[in-house]
This record gives structure tokens, C-alpha cells and sequence, in this order.
């Protein structure tokens, strides 16, 4: 069963930047719908950014907590998906992870996805 595999996660100070990456166990799982989730301690998973993609187009959607700080992108070749982090806050800290699903919509719900990373720590010191 393919699995996603996160990583570029770490230690950063407040106001500096993270970029995330997300791979699949195998090259040619290539889902249209990915997103990123994050979990923070003692609370829910809750959304971060979706993208759904095809040959032609993309398009993304994001909460407000991130907007304009936080981008997506994605390496067809590689099949990876990336989550650009930037002027980070210590309320970012979180575990992360990545999900897809193969639909041809863009998904923000934790429950539609059904292929998951194990999670890249973040911690963001003020």
C-alpha cells in the first residue's frame, strides 16, 4: 500500500522559514487531491493547505491563519508535494502531515483522505 513519506521539519526561530516536502513510497502514485494537515499539542488535526492538480491546471486552498504566509507547490517529475513556510510564529508548531486522495476536487477534510504521512515535527521558539 503506497504511503506518504514527509520530512523537513525541525527547529526554527520565530519569523524564519521551513519548507516541507511530501513523497510518495511509490513514483507512480500521482493523486489529483493533496493536502497538509498539522496537530499542535493537546489539540485537534485541523487543515493547512489543499491542492488539487491536473496536466493542465492547479488550484489551491488554504485557511487564514496562513494565507499569504504559507504556499504549496508541487514537482510532477518527483511526485512531491511542497509546503513553503514562511515568517513562521511559535502557534505553528505542530506535528504536519500530508494526505491524498484520488478526486478530482480539492479537499480541505481531514475524514476524504485515505493516504496519510507519518508527520514532520515543527517547533517554532519565540
Amino acid at each position: 500500500q503506497v504511503q506518504l513519506v514527509e520530512s523537513g521539519g525541525g527547529l526554527v526561530q520565530a519569523g524564519g522559514s521551513l519548507r516541507l516536502s511530501c513523497a510518495p513510497s511509490e513514483r507512480t502514485f500521482s493523486p489529483y487531491a493533496m493536502g497538509w494537515f498539522r496537530q499542535a499539542p493537546g489539540k485537534e488535526r485541523e487543515f493547512v493547505y489543499a491542492l488539487l492538480w491536473s496536466s493542465s491546471t492547479s488550484s489551491t486552498f488554504t485557511t487564514s491563519s496562513v494565507s499569504g504566509r504559507f504556499s504549496v507547490s508541487r514537482d510532477q517529475r518527483k511526485s512531491t508535494l511542497y509546503l513553503q513556510m514562511n515568517r513562521l510564529k511559535p502557534e505553528d508548531t505542530a506535528v504536519y502531515y500530508c494526505a491524498a486522495v484520488q478526486t478530482p476536487n480539492i479537499v480541505t477534510e481531514e475524514s476524504s483522505y485515505d493516504v496519510w504521512g507519518q508527520g514532520t515535527q515543527v517547533t517554532v521558539s519565540s
